[in-house]
C-alpha cells in the first residue's frame, strides 16, 4: 500500500477472546481466555498495530493473541422493528464483516443504551454538527488531523503516479437493510449520481480530475478502482474529510432510475409518482448533503406507498422519523465496527435532533444542559456565559482554534451597475480592509484571544506563503482608507458623513450575516469601522437559510463567513480558487463569474484575468508532487493572485467553543473547531456512550 505523501502512520489498541494459537501460527504459547478490553487509555498490553486506534479483527485477534466473541445491543431488535421497510434481523455474526473493524475507545468500554440530543438550525442548517457523528466514508483522518486511516473501506493503494487509486472493501459489510454492500454500490455513485445531469447539473470538483471525469471499474465485490485522467493525490483526502460519501445504494435507488431498471417510471406511477427520477430525487434529494429531506418531508402523503422512509445507510444511526420541527434515528443494527470487548458500536441507541433556529434560544438550552454536544454556530463570544454555567450545567466546554478565518467577500458582479464599478476597483477593496481596525475586534469581540490576518486561502500556512501576504492591506489605515476612495470619486455630496457612488447614487452596503458564519460583534464592528471613513452600511442578522438563499442568487453586496482550506484539503478540492470561490454551505462570490464559465460564456460576467489563472494554477497544483519546486511555484502564485486582488478580505482568526455534557463519555479535547475536517468525525462518536 503506497502511503500518501503528507501522511503519517500512526499507532493503534484493541481486545478479544480464546482462540488456538496454531490458527494465528503462533506455537508455544498460551491464548489468554478473553481479550484484554483494551482502549487507547489503557491498551493493556496488545501492542499497536498499523493505524492508531483501531485494527482490522484479524491484526486485532493476532495481536491480542485471542479470538472475539460479539455482542449486540440487547435492545436493537426492537430498535430494528422501528426501522420501515426492514426485515428481522439475522445473528450478529451475520450482521458484520468477517473483517469487521476493531476500534479501541478513548477511555472505557461503553454502555448500551440511551438517546442523544442534538440542537440543529434547520432542516438543511447548522447540521453538519449532528451528521458528523453518524457519518462515514471509504477512509478518515484520525484525530491528529494527519493521518488518513480506514474505514468503510479496509484498505487503499495508489499506483506509482497517483492514477489509480484502489480501494479494498470489507467481506460481509451490509447496508443497514441486510443487503450486501459491494464495489457496485461506489460506481453506482460515482457513474449514476455523481456524473448524471438530472442529478447534478454540473458534476462537483471532487469527481473530476484536471476537470475531466474519471471512470470506476469494480474489480470484484471487495474491489473498486478509480481510474484518474492525471494525477491527484488529494483525492483520497476527499474520501476522508468530506460529508459527500463515495457509496449510494444501488439495490435501492436503482430501482427507480430509469437508467438501470426499464420498469422505474412504472413503479413510481404505481406509488403516486410522476417517474422513477421523482422517486429517486426524494430519497437522494439531489444532492451530496446527505440531511436533505426525505420522502417524509418531501412527500408525506406518498411515503407509505414507498418501500421505506429513507433509503439505507452505512452510517451508526438511520433515519427513521422527521419533520420541521427535527428529526430521530435509530442505531444501524448492521453497522460495520465492533470495540475491543467484541460490542458492536454504537453503544448509543438513539439520536434525537431538534431545530432551533434562535441562536439565544439554543445558547439557553445548552445553558440549561438539554443538549448533549454542540459546536457549529457556537461562537467565541457564547463562551463567558457557557463557561460560567458548566460546573452547575455539568457540562465541559473546550476552546479550540478555528482552522477558518472570518472573511468579507466584496460582490465584483453585483446587479447594479454602479456598484460593480465601485466594487472592482482595487482601491475600494484595498480601503475596506484598510478602515478595519482588527485590534480592536479581537479585544472588543474575542477578548483578545484572536489573531488578526490577511486571507491567503491556506490556513495552515504551508512555506510558500510568502509571510509579506499575511498582513498584506491589513493594518488600521483609516487615513489611507480616505484617500484611496477619494481618488475613486466616491465623495460626500449631500453633507451627510456617507460617500456617494460618482453618478451621484446613494451608497448603502448590505451587511447580512448569520451567527452560523461569523459573530454578530465582527459585524457591528466592521460597519462602525466602514462608516468611519464615510462608506455608511445596515448589518442585519439574518437565519442560515436566508443568507445562503441570497447568497447563490447574488443579492449580497459582501459574503461574510469562515473562509480557508488546510493544504491537504486544497489538494483534493479546488473549490475556494475558482469561482464562486466555495460551496452553498459556506461562502460564494462573484457569482456570475461562475455563470460565465459553467455557461462558457454565452451569460454570466467574464472574470478578470486573475482569476482565470488561479483556475489553472490550481488543477496543475493539484497534480503536481507536493513539496517540490513546481509545486510550491503554483501554491506562490495561488496565494499571490488572491491576496494582492483583496478576492476576500480576511478579519481576526479566533478559537471557538466546543460543548459537551459531562454524561457522555469517550469523547477527547478536539485539535480544531472545525468543518474542514468534518467536525467530530476524527474522534470516533461512534464509541461515545452515556453514563447516565
Amino acid at each position: 500500500m503506497k502511503p500518501f505523501k503528507f501522511i503519517k502512520i500512526g499507532l493503534p489498541v484493541c481486545a478479544g477472546i480464546a482462540f488456538t494459537l496454531l490458527q494465528f501460527g503462533f506455537a508455544g504459547e498460551a491464548l489468554a481466555m478473553d481479550c484484554p478490553a483494551a482502549t487507547v487509555a489503557d491498551p493493556k498490553g496488545v501492542p499497536a498495530g498499523k493505524y492508531p486506534q483501531q485494527y482490522d479483527r484479524d491484526e486485532f485477534e493476532s495481536l491480542a493473541k485471542c479470538k472475539l466473541s460479539f455482542k449486540a445491543n440487547p435492545d436493537i431488535a426492537k430498535l430494528n422493528k422501528r426501522i420501515r421497510g426492514n426485515p428481522d434481523l439475522p445473528p450478529l455474526e451475520q450482521r458484520i464483516p468477517e473483517d469487521a473493524l476493531v476500534v479501541a475507545p478513548y477511555d472505557s468500554i461503553g454502555k448500551y443504551g440511551g438517546t442523544f440530543d442534538m440542537l440543529s438550525n434547520a432542516t438543511e442548517a447548522g447540521t453538519s454538527d449532528f451528521l458528523a457523528v453518524r457519518h462515514v466514508n471509504l477512509v478518515r483522518y484520525s484525530d491528529d488531523l494527519t493521518t488518513i486511516v480506514p474505514n468503510i473501506a479496509k484498505g487503499w493503494e495508489w499506483n506509482d503516479d497517483y492514477t489509480q487509486l484502489t480501494f479494498f472493501l470489507r467481506k460481509g459489510h451490509k447496508w443497514s437493510d441486510g443487503h450486501p454492500f459491494t464495489a457496485e454500490d461506489v460506481e453506482y455513485w460515482y457513474e449514476n449520481l455523481s456524473l448524471n445531469p438530472k442529478v447534478f447539473e454540473k458534476p462537483k470538483n471532487y469527481v473530476l480530475v484536471a476537470d475531466k471525469p474519471m471512470t470506476v471499474d469494480v474489480l470484484d465485490p471487495q474491489t473498486v478502482r478509480f481510474n484518474l485522467p492525471a494525477p491527484k493525490p488529494g483525492l483520497l483526502v476527499h474520501f476522508a474529510n468530506s460529508y459527500a460519501q463515495g457509496f449510494q445504494p444501488k439495490h435501492f435507488l436503482g430501482k427507480w432510475d430509469p437508467e438501470i431498471n426499464p420498469d422505474a417510471d412504472k413503479m413510481a406511477k404505481a406509488a403516486g409518482f410522476e417517474n422513477g427520477m421523482e422517486v429517486l430525487s426524494n430519497y437522494y434529494g439531489n444532492s451530496d448533503w446527505t440531511d436533505t429531506p426525505t420522502p417524509m418531508l418531501r412527500s408525506p402523503d406518498k411515503v407509505a406507498n414507498l418501500p421505506a422512509d429513507t433509503m439505507p445507510t452505512l452510517e451508526s444511526h438511520i433515519l427513521i422519523s422527521e419533520s420541521t420541527e427535527g428529526r430521530h434515528l435509530v442505531a444501524n443494527p448492521y453497522f460495520h465496527q465492533v470495540d475491543t470487548a467484541g460490542n458492536q458500536l454504537p453503544y448509543i441507541s438513539e439520536q434525537d435532533e431538534i431545530f432551533v433556529n434562535e441562536d439565544e434560544v439554543r445558547l439557553l438550552k445548552l445553558v440549561n444542559a438539554e443538549a448533549d454536544f454542540k459546536a457549529q454556530s457556537l461562537q467565541l463570544s457564547t463562551a463567558p456565559l457557557l463557561l460560567e454555567n458548566q460546573e452547575k450545567g455539568n457540562y465541559t466546554v473546550q476552546l479550540r482554534p478555528e482552522v477558518t478565518l472570518a472573511t468579507l467577500g466584496i460582490n465584483m458582479t453585483h446587479e447594479d451597475p454602479e456598484k460593480r464599478k465601485a466594487f472592482s476597483d482595487i482601491r475600494f477593496r484595498q480601503a475596506m480592509s484598510v478602515a478595519i481596525n482588527r485590534e480592536e475586534i479581537n479585544q472588543a469581540a474575542f477578548f483578545g484571544m484572536g489573531e488578526g490576518k490577511q486571507y491567503v486561502g491556506f490556513t495552515d500556512s504551508p512555506a510558500f506563503v510568502d509571510d509579506k501576504w499575511k498582513q498584506y492591506y491589513a493594518q488600521h489605515d483609516p487615513k489611507l482608507a480616505n484617500k484611496l476612495l477619494d481618488e475613486m470619486g466616491l465623495k460626500d455630496r449631500d453633507g451627510d458623513g456617507f460617500r456617494e457612488l460618482p453618478n451621484g447614487d446613494k451608497l448603502v452596503i448590505n451587511l447580512q450575516f448569520s451567527v452560523q458564519g461569523v459573530a454578530a460583534a465582527l459585524m457591528e464592528l466592521v460597519g462602525q469601522h466602514w462608516g468611519a471613513v464615510g462608506i455608511q452600511s445596515t448589518v442585519k442578522e439574518v437565519t442560515p437559510d436566508e443568507y445562503r438563499s441570497a447568497q447563490s442568487s447574488n443579492k449580497l453586496d459582501v459574503t461574510v463567513w469562515r473562509n480557508g482550506q488546510p493544504l491537504s484539503i486544497v489538494l483534493g478540492t479546488n473549490q475556494i480558487f475558482v469561482p464562486p470561490y466555495h460551496d452553498y454551505f459556506t461562502v460564494r462570490t462573484n457569482m456570475l463569474w461562475a455563470e460565465w464559465i459553467d455557461s462558457n460564456g454565452a451569460s454570466g460576467i467574464e472574470p478578470p484575468d486573475y482569476a482565470k489563472k488561479m483556475m489553472k494554477d490550481i488543477t496543475a497544483f493539484q497534480s503536481t508532487p507536493v513539496g517540490t519546486m513546481e509545486s510550491d511555484k503554483l501554491g506562490a502564485s495561488l496565494v499571490e493572485n488572491l491576496v494582492e486582488n483583496l478576492l476576500f478580505i480576511g478579519v481576526v482568526q479566533v478559537p471557538a467553543p466546543i460543548y459537551h455534557r459531562n454524561e457522555v463519555k469517550n469523547v477527547v479535547e478536539y485539535k480544531t473547531h472545525s468543518f474542514e475536517y468534518y467536525r467530530s468525525y476524527p474522534y470516533r462518536p461512534t464509541q461515545w456512550w452515556l453514563d447516565e
